[in-house]
This record gives structure tokens, sequence and C-alpha cells, in this order.
């Protein structure tokens, strides 16, 4: 495999190969339920080991998605060295440690250096890092640096502000919190204008998150 395929391979963090087991997810889902004191086997409840199963499949997508099959041939030589930006992306993805989800918006941008990928594939990106078990830190360093490492550009910017529901719910209980992360790589973190346009242009006209 190519040395370039075999690190955005390795930056992806890859962990599962084939279908997830559902079967052992219904399984725990119903020792789940006996533990807390409910009766699985009620109307109500009958089927939701089955359907919180599906819904860890589609949640969790992201330790199976090849990036390589995401990117496709959607990389293209172009003569400009502008400022890209993609702003205002959504994503949801679950917290590590509690397992409750957290959900917001990603903002990323790069400086080209002869090459440009299709629009489309940014966003994707950015769910590929979310549909995992995360923590908003390192999903905000893994889209960087995937695209660095893809791309080659002069320089990559990427924003995440999210919501915690481990916060909101539950703990300190603060419904209005917000966190956000940055990760800046290349002509970003050393030049301050550049930085600066790239803040100012993800503020601007900005709507409420939620």
């Amino acid at each position: 495999m190519d040395t370039q395929f075999e690190l955005l391979y390795k930056i992806a963090d890859l962990r599962q190969d084939g279908e997830i087991d559902h079967d052992s997810i219904k399984d725990a889902v119903i020792q789940l339920l006996q533990a807390i004191g409910e009766d699985p086997d009620r109307e109500g409840l009958i089927r939701t080991p089955e359907r919180v199963s599906r819904m860890y499949a589609e949640l969790l997508d992201g330790y199976r998605m090849d990036p390589i099959e995401i990117v496709n041939d959607a990389l293209f030589e172009v003569m400009y060295d502008e400022m890209v930006l993609v702003r205002d992306i959504e994503f949801y993805s679950l917290c590590e440690h509690h397992m409750l989800p957290f959900f917001g918006r990603a903002h990323v941008a790069y400086l080209p250096k002869g090459r440009v990928l299709g629009l489309s594939k940014i966003p994707r990106l950015v769910d590929m890092f979310a549909h995992r078990l995360q923590v908003q830190e390192r999903m905000t360093r893994q889209i960087a640096e995937f695209l660095d490492e893809l791309l080659h550009p002069a320089g990559v910017a990427v924003v995440v502000e999210g919501l915690h529901l481990c916060t909101a719910m539950r703990g300190v209980k603060k419904h209005d919190a917000r966190m956000t992360t940055s990760a800046m790589l290349g002509y970003f973190r050393k030049n301050i204008a550049t930085r600066q346009e790239f803040l100012d242009n993800i503020s601007r006209g900005a709507a409420p998150m939620f």
C-alpha cells in the first residue's frame, strides 16, 4: 500500500473490520434494562434492544468508513492558492466518557498548493471522525491532520463548536455551556493575519448554533 495511504488510514484510526455485533449489543441492552429494574419483556421495551443495536450501527459507522473511498476521485489539480473554507458543517457524535451525544458545527479551511478537494467530501470527512466514540479535542485534530496529509496544503484550520449532553443533562448541568476547539497547521499557525482572516470569516454572519 502507498505510504501516504497507510498514514491516512492511521490518522483515520479505523478500529473495526466487518459488521457490528448486533447480538452482543442486544444482549447488553437486555442486561442493562434488568440492572436498572426494568422489565425488558414489557410491551414498550420488547423491541428496544433491537432498536438500540441499529442506532449504534448508524451512530458509530465512522469506525468502518474507508477514507480513501470517501475521497474517491474528488482530488483536482487546480492552480488556486487562496483560502478554501467550508463553514457551519453540522455534526453529531458520542462522548467516549459517558456515551452521551455531543453535537454542533465544524468550520474547515485550507490553503491549497495546486490540489483541491471536492466540496462534498469535507463534510463527509467530518462525519467519518464524528461517527464514533470521541472527545472533541481529538476529533478536531484528526480532521486537520487528515486534510493536511491528503492535500499537502500550505495550511489547514479547523474550529469545532459543540454542546455536550454529558455536561447539560448530568454533572454540572450547564445547558448553555459550549465548547470550542481548534487545530491550526502550517500557515494558519505561523501567520497571525491568515489565522485572523479565517476566524473573522467563520464569525461573520454566524447564526445561533442551537
